[in-house]
């Protein structure tokens, strides 16, 4: 009987080192992009810094009136959005909120101020002349030189959602607690507040201070 050889060639030795060259080069290149990519991820931090916090309540109002104050800077390597700010377990909600996110270094050291009670609804006396605001955002000079200028003073903007900030951007925030969040009671206590850019920030704590300035 006769033996039929085959004619199928099979692939040349030196054919197959090479696709097993090559393919091994490629995956090696896959690898080292998602380490790289794995490591970036993984060094960017998200962070932010909350100082000079204040808490002001009126001295004998029954309503509850009060007001509270935090600079806040994102020192971090991502951008951030201030979206949480709560007192005693209370959020206050962003229509409450009034920020000032073009605040020079040299404003942003000076210690925050409350200008008294504007009659009956609670908002801070606008002392600020040159702030082009409504009159329903604060204006507060806080330059302790006295100069009423804009790169002075905080010149609030009413807020509708939380607050965005770049690496290294800070503002200056000041929100209204819910009436009765604290009370004329409170005055020289020791109170809670969080305020958090999503899962960045930790509780700050401050000593209420009691006013009746108008």
């Amino acid at each position: 009987m006769n033996t039929k050889l085959s004619k199928k060639r099979a692939i040349s030795t030196v054919l197959t080192t090479v696709i097993i060259l090559v393919s091994s080069v490629v995956l090696g290149s896959g690898v080292v992009l998602y380490g790289t990519s794995l490591f970036q991820g993984g060094t960017q931090q998200e962070a932010i810094t909350v100082s000079g916090i204040k808490v002001w309540v009126h001295g004998t109002d029954a309503n509850g009136l009060a007001w509270g104050a935090a600079k806040i800077r994102n020192t971090g390597d991502k951008v951030l959005s201030v979206d949480k700010i709560s007192v005693r377990g209370s959020d206050v909600p962003f229509s409450q909120w009034y920020a000032d996110t073009t605040v020079n270094a040299t404003l942003f050291q000076q210690t925050l101020n409350f200008t008294g009670w504007s009659g009956t609804t609670g908002l801070p006396i606008d002392d600020a002349t040159n702030c082009i605001e409504p009159s329903t955002d604060p204006t507060i000079e806080i330059d302790l030189t006295g100069g009423d200028t804009a790169s002075s003073s905080i010149c609030a903007d009413a807020a509708t959602g939380p607050i965005g900030l770049t690496p290294g951007a800070s503002a200056v925030i000041y929100f209204q607690l819910t009436n009765g969040t604290l009370t004329s009671l409170d005055s020289g206590e020791q109170t809670t507040l969080n305020i958090f850019a999503g899962k960045a920030g930790a509780p700050q704590s401050t000593i209420v201070i009691g006013t009746t300035q108008t």
